[in-house]
């Protein structure tokens, strides 16, 4: 078809918003699509590039989050992607507000995320002439993105939507990008109706490859299952675990997918940044590692030190990408549905004191014990140690843990034991920023639950302001901000690669308390250990978000490795 585009692509008149107003136009018809696939809610930024799709969300039955930032708006929408496993949506402007959600689009394809991000775009009669804003939306998102397409016909508008919503949830879950000309978007879609939503097929493992997958299991004799990815649901993470447990085989998390699996029976603890010793050995010791929802990545293998000489199976509904060493198996199936085609019996039990061993390691690293931490802080700092042993016996088992990067993610990653899935929101790449807007959105997601984000200082001012969208959107929620003036991580290496020469690793902080007043939030200091629990009931029963503010020793990097 042809395209026509007035020269002035830019005019408001009268008579052009009320032709608009009349006819529905592609930016309506891309709203009514988002509605029937069982969109919620959109997060986003305004911008003027696509002030059509605005106009249609403003009758629409989807809630419009408004964030502060739209990194905020990108991580809000992540998070949603994973904790309900549909592609979570944001909304942003183009040129910079595209450049402020890449972060998130980053994180969404490293962590294998389900998420559409629509940008803004210039009208297509300015394109190649450095308008204002003007930017190659696959020349940015090319090479971080599952899927890049920008809306050239107003009658495929319903057509794009359903197609990014089905790839990003489908085989390896991941980010789509899809442009939006805010010319295109303002005209009308002639006719076009919405579409029945493409349903994302689950891949199934066939009986040949699990036949193949006992037989490996049957000959080998020091076997382990890691887990991680996404698309984990009650009843597979518990049928996996009992299962595991039966036979005698122990069972690893991925790095920051700690909730793929309840935490007890034959899960044994998690490899990654902040591992304890008994897991990376059992992991290296492995005759046979089995792969479910993940694969052997640099993060998860200690900068691919371990594990690479292992017989091994990997079960995932895509190509397994940032697998590295050994590949006996690759079986194209969710986790869902390899587990639940997983025989009762091997005809085989496996070592049952090398699975008891792994689980009294594990209890005794997990199990806050202050008593014994050598890294107590002066009695002028809150030891979070302390708090998390509080945390445990304060938390319901579903509440849902965010956090972004730094330190501070060692306490809750080794101390808070998860139950059920979708109970975790963290950055598997490492983004930092993450953890404020992640706590936003499980609270609107999942209203009714309980949700605590425990924020570095540095991780806390990324997106910090995103507090006031909590506020403003009725969102509550905890956040824990761990004040110890440095970027802590960074200093660690320094301490280690360049000693007694610390450099750009200082931090100015705000009262964070009075902070989280000012945006309307409920804030408290806590000045000594003894005081969090009571603090943190007060801030619970507050029913608004919070911000408990508790000052670390400086010289704390990580819990004590003593178990």
């Amino acid at each position: 078809m042809t395209i026509e585009i007035t020269t002035d692509s830019r005019a408001t008149d009268e008579q052009e918003l009320a032709s608009v107003s009349e006819t529905r136009s592609a930016g309506h018809l891309i709203v009514a699509q988002l509605e029937r696939e069982g969109v919620e809610r959109v997060y986003g930024v305004p911008g003027e590039s696509y002030l059509d799709v605005l106009d249609g969300l403003h009758d629409s039955s989807i809630e419009t989050v408004i964030t502060r930032h739209e990194g905020g708006a990108a991580f809000m929408a992540l998070a949603e992607g994973r904790l309900t496993g549909r592609a979570g949506v944001a909304m942003v402007t183009r040129g910079p507000g595209a450049a402020n959600a890449f972060i998130a689009v980053h994180t969404a394809w490293q962590d294998a995320t389900p998420m559409v991000l629509f940008v803004g775009l210039i009208p297509v009669s300015d394109r190649g002439r450095e308008a204002f804003q003007e930017f190659d939306l696959t020349g940015w998102f090319g090479s971080t993105a599952k899927h890049v397409t920008t809306l050239d016909d107003p009658s495929s508008a319903a057509r794009v939507v359903t197609e990014a919503m089905r790839i990003a949830r489908s085989g390896r879950p991941g980010p789509v990008v899809i442009g939006l000309p805010e010319d295109v978007i303002r005209l009308s879609a002639e006719g076009a109706t919405t579409l029945e939503p493409t349903v994302a097929a689950g891949a199934e493992a066939g009986a040949t490859a699990v036949e193949e997958l006992v037989a490996r299991l049957a000959r080998s004799e020091r076997p382990v299952v890691v887990v991680g990815g996404e698309g984990w649901s009650a009843e597979t993470g518990r049928t996996l675990v009992d299962w595991a447990e039966r036979h005698c085989i122990p069972v690893l998390a991925d790095f920051r997918a700690y909730d793929a699996v309840p935490h007890d029976g034959a899960y044994v603890g998690a490899l990654g940044y902040g591992r304890a010793d008994h897991a990376a050995d059992l992991f290296d010791d492995a005759d046979l590692l089995v792969f479910i929802g993940t694969s052997r990545t640099d993060v998860l293998s200690d900068g691919y030190r371990l594990g690479h000489d292992a017989a091994t199976v990997v079960v995932l509904p895509g190509e397994p990408s940032g697998h590295s060493g050994r590949l006996d198996q690759l079986i194209a199936s969710d986790a869902a549905n390899l587990v639940a085609r997983l025989p009762q019996s091997l005809g085989v039990t496996f070592d049952e004191s090398r699975l008891q061993r792994a689980r009294d390691a594990h209890l005794r690293f997990s199990t806050p014990s202050p008593t014994r931490d050598a890294a107590t802080p002066a009695e002028e700092y809150v030891d979070l140690t302390e708090v998390m042993a509080v945390l445990r016996e304060e938390l319901t088992s579903d509440a849902v843990i965010t956090f972004g990067a730094g330190n501070h993610a060692i306490w809750p990653a080794r101390y808070l034991p998860h139950h059920a899935p979708a109970t975790l929101v963290a950055p598997r790449n490492g983004a930092m920023g993450m953890g404020i807007p992640a706590a936003v959105a499980a609270s609107l997601a999942l209203p009714g639950r309980e949700v605590v984000s425990i924020a570095g200082d540095g991780c806390f001012m990324m997106n910090g302001q995103e507090i006031a969208t909590a506020v403003g959107y009725d969102a509550p929620f905890i956040a824990i901000v761990v004040d110890n003036g440095v970027f802590a991580t960074i200093r660690e290496h320094q301490e280690a690669h360049y000693p007694g020469r610390p450099s750009g690793t200082h931090l100015t902080n705000p009262d964070f308390a009075a902070l989280a007043r000012s945006y309307g939030a409920y804030g408290e200091t806590v000045a000594h250990s003894a005081d969090f629990r009571d603090a943190y009931r007060r801030a619970r029963s507050s029913g608004r978000p919070a911000v408990l503010h508790l000052r670390q020793d400086p010289a704390v990097r990580a819990p004590s490795t003593a178990v």
